[in-house]
């Protein structure tokens, strides 16, 4: 006789980063011994869960825009003689709290980032129309201790959060408010989990943290002895981490990008302005000449790593030689990818009590000319990828019949004609053509 529980439908809507996508793969993990699958659509859902992100402008109104159309669709199927949960988590969670019940009453639940591991617990008492619906308390290792090292992922490469929360309170940012204190996960848990993804054939992971290079396990491991750790694991071809803090990259990680061969010549690191002023004003803890000296470190050990970066224009007070200061770096710099936003106010944050807010045609004048530049290099360095054999790892079919899509080892989106057998391995592929976005290639022949 079975003991198993009922199958529900789950849905699960991500906004935002990749820590976010990790956290809704776990929240389908912990409910999956509740009877729940994943679906689709929201429609016909027993339980709803957005899990928001509170990084931009406007983000926490999206929230509640969906929130509207969601309640609908739970009113509808009450009429039906249905019941849906609905849940609120993430970052909107944290920084509203009780706020959310109150502008929207449909919400049953408002989880926390480090109190999802709760939600048979909550849901339970939802059920039972008593106890608390709030969960938003900061707890990481609490959250982390209830997560067992097995996931149901089935992809070939997968997100690993060894890290969260940050301590360096830049002025413009949510997370120190929305995430917490710095917290770094035990090396022995991550390495489990590590190996867990590995026996269900997964060949790259992307090691994740507010500031992940911060990682420090308590016994003065950093983030590249860990690295080191990881590498050694049977099947795991690959490593990346994102993202990543200028005073925070230290000897020994720059060490290892020269070093080993599963750590990817990809990096992001975020310099946000080339304006020492506008830097200060941000307390980044670090001037343009800083970062500058520490990308040349870096390509000294690794002379091939590409990097992307992290750019805010508009931010209050930055004046035309500010902007231009920026350009100039971005000039030297010379990105491989990277993202680019106009300075939005977010509450509760230094820089929106600052005086000198720049006007918002000025912002997105500076924002055209800066993405454009940056649209450029991008060009210019898939363009220097023609001609190439990359090894590329195989990710899954492409969009066209008889194609196959992967990454190369510079994070690029890379298509060629190939058998689904491929996916899973890593391949040499020619490239043949580059777009702005995606290189074209041709298969070599078949490897790793």
């Amino acid at each position: 006789m079975s003991t198993s529980a009922p199958t529900k439908r789950l849905y699960i809507k991500t906004y935002g980063c990749q820590m976010n996508v990790y956290d809704s793969e776990r929240m389908a993990d912990v409910l999956r011994p509740l009877g729940y699958v994943l679906s689709d659509v929201a429609e016909d859902a027993d339980l709803v869960v957005l899990n928001t992100c509170h990084i931009r402008e406007k983000a926490t109104e999206k929230v509640y825009s969906e929130l509207g159309r969601i309640k609908r669709m739970k009113a509808a199927k009450a009429e039906t003689g249905g019941a849906m949960l609905l849940a609120v988590a993430g970052c909107v969670a944290q920084a509203e709290g009780a706020e959310i019940v109150r502008r929207q009453p449909a919400v049953d639940l408002v989880v926390g980032p480090q109190s999802y591991h709760r939600l048979p617990e909550l849901i339970a008492r939802a059920h039972r129309a008593s106890g608390e619906a709030l969960a938003a308390d900061f707890a990481p290792e609490e959250k982390f201790d209830a997560l067992t090292a097995e996931r149901s992922t089935t992809g070939v490469t997968a997100f690993l959060t060894v890290q969260e929360g940050c301590d360096k309170f830049c002025a413009f940012c949510v997370v120190p408010y929305t995430r917490g204190p710095e917290y770094s996960r035990p090396a022995a848990a991550i390495e489990a989990e590590a190996r867990a993804l590995a026996a269900r054939g997964v060949r790259e992971v992307t090691l994740l943290g507010q500031n992940v290079n911060a990682y420090d396990d308590g016994d003065g491991g950093g983030l590249a002895a860990l690295v080191r750790r990881l590498a050694k694991i049977p099947g795991l071809a690959r490593i990346r981490y994102t993202t990543s803090h200028p005073r925070d990259l230290d000897d020994a990680l720059i060490a290892a990008h020269g070093e080993l061969e599963a750590l990817m010549p990809h990096l992001h690191l975020p310099v946000q302005a080339g304006s020492d002023r506008v830097l200060k004003a941000m307390n980044r803890g670090h001037t343009a000449e800083d970062y500058l000296r520490l990308v040349g470190r870096i390509r000294a050990a690794r002379p091939d790593i590409a990097l992307s970066g992290d750019f805010i224009v508009g931010f209050p007070g930055e004046r035309d030689e500010d902007f231009e200061a920026t350009l100039r770096l971005v000039r030297e710099v010379g990105y491989a990818s990277a993202f680019s936003f106009k300075y939005s106010r977010r509450p509760g944050t230094p820089g929106a009590a600052m005086t000198g807010q720049v006007a918002e045609a000025v912002k997105a004048e500076r924002l055209a000319r800066l993405q454009a530049l940056l649209d450029e290099q991008q060009a210019g360095f898939n363009a220097a990828q023609v001609g190439r054999v990359l090894p590329v790892l195989i990710e899954k079919a492409g969009r066209h019949a008889g194609q196959v899509a992967g990454r190369s080892p510079y994070l690029q989106a890379v298509h060629c004609a190939g058998d689904a057998n491929l996916i899973g391995r890593i391949v040499p592929v020619r490239i043949v053509e580059a777009g702005r976005m995606s290189l074209a290639g041709e298969l070599e022949m078949a490897t790793a």
